[in-house]
């Protein structure tokens, strides 16, 4: 038997708008079910089969979307910005359907974020039990000596006290005063490697996002956007794995 969920739940499973934003439609009542006015994000439905209907005209299931896009560094990842800052949507089509992001780059980060309009698909990519791989290159203002990276797998205290760990570090490259590191995490913690570096007294100067499991960031320009194909959207579920990795 299909399970019920709540209406704002159900918008966003259908596609149409993040959950966040089906919140507001439903309290602000532009939002119908079975033709009566809700304004509980909660009604109970059945997505696909209870009549859902915003701004008088009905939900349907659209065509899922899934994306690939490079963020440059000074972009939001949001719908909007009640700063009035420039977000990841300024890059997309004005007439592309809604599309979220798939967990998260903060403003000074940059590289690769997927977005889809498949809430399924994306909380297998972000839910923690997954451990998909994100790979980060990232550059501190030190020189990378041997005993970083130990401290970086074994685990470095934040400000709170929680112990944040990287599944792999390696160094890409050093100059003089400040390196290259690439590293591997398998958990979504928020800032997780700006905490961690910080938590070493070191500066990130900058942070790249360039893999998500088995997908590649490659040679897709800054700004730019490309639609995923279908081995692609299937090789990123279930690609997690178990253990952790050692630096090298």
């Amino acid at each position: 038997m299909e399970a019920r969920t709540g209406v704002a739940r159900a918008l966003s499973k259908l596609g149409y708008c993040s959950r966040s934003r089906a919140e507001e439609l439903v309290r602000s009542g532009r939002v119908r079910v079975e033709g009566q006015v809700v304004r509980d994000p909660e009604r109970p439905v059945l997505p696909g089969r209870t009549v859902i209907e915003v701004g008088g005209l009905q939900v349907r299931a659209g065509e899922r979307i899934y994306l690939m896009l490079n963020k440059p560094r000074g972009l939001v990842t949001s719908a909007s910005d009640d700063k009035g800052r420039d977000t990841i949507y300024s890059l997309l089509p004005v007439d592309l359907p809604w599309v979220g992001p798939v967990g998260r780059l903060d403003k000074a980060s940059e590289g690769l974020l997927l977005m889809t309009n498949d809430s399924r698909w994306a909380a297998q990519i972000t839910a923690p039990e997954s451990h998909v791989s994100k790979t980060y290159h990232v550059q501190i203002g030190a020189v990378a000596r041997p005993e970083m990276l130990r401290s970086l797998a074994s685990g470095v205290r934040g400000d709170d006290g929680e112990l944040l760990r990287v599944r792999s570090v390696s160094i890409v490259r050093s100059g003089a005063k400040n390196s290259w590191l690439e590293i591997v995490l398998d958990e979504g913690k928020n800032r997780q490697i700006r905490r961690i570096i910080d938590g070493l007294g070191i500066e990130v100067l900058r942070l790249i996002r360039i893999g998500i499991g088995p997908l590649q960031l490659g040679s897709l320009g800054k700004g730019k956007w490309r639609e995923l194909n279908r081995g692609e959207i299937r090789s990123v579920q279930g690609a997690g794995h178990q253990g952790p990795i050692s630096p090298h």
